[in-house]
């Protein structure tokens, strides 16, 4: 079975590109936040991630929270239900800059928490777990 994928350059003339729109900019939003320093950043990076649909990612050396949480205006034919009154980030998008086919090739994405603690381990050095135990010497053995 075949499945055909509807590309920008197969608009027909005069078609209008929202007509086949999946409304991939409404189902997420993306914050920068601070590049990460030390291990107190990259932990709170990880809780960050412990709340649910959430991604990091890294562009262009800038770091992004990215909240996969749809906005609670889009229809079911994904249009914008409040297309006159929208927000003023919505204005800005057009169809020249608009997501429809692109498939999002970040630097970096985190998606999930371990991967932050992996990276932070990669870039700090491995740190040891607060819960270890270490093994205490026995009482009365010699050296």
């Amino acid at each position: 079975m075949s499945t055909t994928v509807f590309r920008r350059e197969d608009l027909a003339p005069g078609e209008v590109l929202c007509d086949h729109c999946t409304a991939k900019c409404c189902r997420y939003f993306a914050l920068p936040i601070d590049t990460p320093v030390d291990r107190q950043d990259y932990d709170n990076f990880r809780w960050y991630m412990l709340h649910g649909d959430v991604s990091i990612f890294v562009d262009d050396d800038s770091w992004y929270l990215l909240i996969h949480n749809q906005c609670d205006h889009v229809d079911d034919e994904n249009r914008c239900g409040i297309y006159t009154d929208r927000p003023s980030i919505c204005r800005s998008y057009s169809t020249d800059n608009c997501e429809f086919d692109n498939n999002s090739c970040y630097d970096r994405l985190f998606e999930c928490p371990e991967q932050i603690e992996e990276y932070a381990d990669a870039m700090l050095g491995r740190r040891v777990p607060r819960h270890q135990r270490t093994s205490l010497p026995v009482l009365g053995a010699t050296p």
